[in-house]
């Protein structure tokens, strides 16, 4: 066998591995982003989506992609698994690597793009409806954007470059997610009735960073793998240092930022950072200097997170980031390579970008690309979005959302031996307590004060030996901030709150493992308790029950006791004057 056959394909072969090891990748980050109860959904999109990408790509975006140099889509041998002959493909991409060796490369791209689409719609898209409309993305749409780059189109003919998908892969995964999001709208609860952004934290951010590491080293082979060759190894070693250059510059001016605009150095701002930078430098890995990947990769650190921050301003709720991450930063990318490519920097660059003496020529041809591929990819994923909506439905109903996608499509959880903990968020920095002839008190409740073993006091101002009644309230964990925000109105912001476990008439729920039934568990609840005293009982039970009804079983239950005394540890103080402000 030639020598520079097989080492060709020993360098795609590893490279395509590497590629297709970044599924780990995905499923970890967009896991450990999400909430514990959609786990094992996640989990399993990921997977599936892979198989069903294999599987469109297999029966008909090959021959789409790299069919024939007809300038929209391929005509020729298009499927591949009918044709005995593939010689036909045998000059396409490269010379030196069988066919099913390209096959393969090309195919873990195509799954990488379809992949994108999982996290954005993640926590409330129906697991058939996102199985069906990756196989038509990888059927259809992806093959084609690549058939106009990759695979001779007219984009190809124009000069449009893109050595390793920030627009065929990036984009156009990014341009579906986005579809997806606003066609789903966003998950229960991530906003408020004034419509302010509300957190929904990860549940295992060590998951997600594990999830970094593996799509890092992916990237590895993502784009030195895309030479295809390894021929030059010159060409492969700058284009890996490329790309870790963009990565650790993004690092760091995403934390920075982070920093800045939230106060704090957001550790998921910081792994959406990392991959800005490698999406970034992704187009141009193989047409910039190593120092100008420092520059890609730094300004799409900051980007970035300015767009993470706008999307949920304007309500595209985006749970991993994968809008911000691949197609904001895909989009920048693609003009990078317009602003930055320098003609002999790699034996694969032949084209100058605007400040490298080349003109407003590539850059006009990148602008081009960028609008034609996000018409086409955004306007067709909607249509497919739209489609699936009208027939089968796209979200699952409030019910299944608030009960966690694990149950109510998959029948598990991803951890059934322990008690899934809900994240306890403010609605607001308190409120202020009207006072019995007194000025307002403003009362801020931090987070970090709700404790299952200590009673926060309420703030009220009645008589001494007035009756004093405890209010428990039990209900469904996501149902917190709701019952929170309208006990603030009513000037309620002394609460108890413990994550506990328990059923009642519903039996809690059946789970299963390999098809056999598992035990009746407990179900996650959240109890509340208050205690109450100038304001009427009948004000807190009707607030509890506003906040609270949506006549579907699990709504939860009010108990209502008689509190004897209170005893202030500090001062010594009992009864009502126990319940007084500390600063009183």
């Amino acid at each position: 066998m030639d020598t520079t056959v097989m080492m060709d394909t020993l360098w795609v072969l590893l490279a395509a591995v590497l590629v297709f090891f970044m599924n780990l990748g995905f499923a970890a980050v967009e896991s450990g982003f999400a909430r514990s109860k959609n786990t094992v959904n996640i989990l399993s999109k990921n997977f599936i989506v892979f198989a069903v990408s294999s599987l469109g790509f297999m029966l008909l975006g090959w021959g789409l992609m790299f069919g024939g140099d007809n300038p929209v889509l391929g005509t020729q041998h298009l499927i591949i698994l009918n044709d005995s002959n593939l010689d036909f493909y045998s000059e396409t991409l490269t010379t030196h690597v069988p066919f099913w060796g390209k096959f393969f490369f090309q195919l873990v791209f195509c799954g990488t793009a379809a992949t994108i689409v999982s996290g954005a719609v993640a926590e409330r898209v129906k697991y058939i409806s996102f199985i069906v409309f990756s196989f038509v993305l990888t059927l259809v749409i992806y093959p084609i954007v690549g058939h106009w780059v990759w695979g001779g189109g007219w984009l190809a003919d124009l000069g449009f470059l893109d050595f390793a998908g920030d627009t065929v892969v990036h984009s156009v995964g990014g341009w579906a997610a986005l579809a997806g999001a606003i066609i789903l709208g966003p998950r229960y609860g991530k906003y408020d009735k004034n419509g302010k952004p509300q957190a929904i934290p990860g549940h295992n951010m060590s998951l997600a960073v594990i999830g970094l590491f593996v799509l890092w080293l992916g990237w590895f082979g993502f784009n030195p793998g895309s030479t295809m060759s390894f021929q030059n190894p010159g060409d492969v070693v700058h284009i890996l240092v490329t790309t870790n250059t963009a990565a650790i510059a993004a690092v760091l001016t995403a934390t920075a930022t982070s920093w800045i605009f939230i106060g704090k150095p957001d550790l998921g701002m910081t792994i959406n950072g990392c991959l800005a930078g490698l999406v970034g430098i992704t187009g141009g890995c193989a047409y910039v200097s190593v120092k100008n990947s420092i520059l890609i990769g730094a300004v799409a650190g900051v980007i970035v997170v300015c767009a993470v921050l706008f999307f949920d301003r304007v309500k595209v709720d985006d749970p991993v980031g994968a809008t911000s991450v691949h197609l904001v930063c895909g989009i920048f990318g693609t003009i990078c390579v317009g602003l930055f490519a320098q003609e002999d920097v790699t034996s694969l660059s032949a084209a100058n970008g605007l400040f490298y003496g080349g003109g407003f020529s590539l850059l006009g041809t990148q602008l081009l690309g960028i609008v034609a591929v996000g018409a086409f990819a955004f306007l067709s994923s909607a249509l497919v979005w739209t489609l699936i909506q009208k027939t089968i439905g796209i979200r699952v109903s409030l019910e299944e959302e608030i009960q966690g996608l694990d149950i109510s499509e998959h029948g598990n959880s991803a951890y059934p031996d322990f008690a899934i903990v809900a994240p306890i968020m403010a609605s607001g920095n308190g409120a202020s307590v009207p006072t019995d002839g007194a000025a307002e008190v403003p009362v801020s409740v931090p987070v970090a004060a709700v404790s299952p073993d200590v009673a926060i006091p309420v703030v009220n101002r009645a008589r001494p030996g007035a009756k004093m009644t405890k209010v428990t309230v039990i209900t469904n964990q996501d149902k917190f901030t709701a019952l929170q925000s309208h006990l603030d109105e009513i000037g309620i912001t002394g609460l108890t709150v413990t994550n506990v476990l328990g059923y009642g008439m519903q039996k809690g729920h059946t789970e299963y493992y390999r098809g056999a039934p598992v035990k009746t568990r407990l179900l996650p609840k959240v109890q509340v308790d208050i205690v109450v005293c100038k304001i009427p009982m009948e004000t807190v039970v009707e607030t509890v029950k506003k906040a609270l009804y949506t006549g579907n079983v699990g709504d939860g239950k009010i108990f209502i006791y008689d509190v004897e005394n209170v005893i202030k540890i500090r001062t010594g103080e009992e009864g009502y004057d126990a319940l007084q402000d500390e600063e009183e």
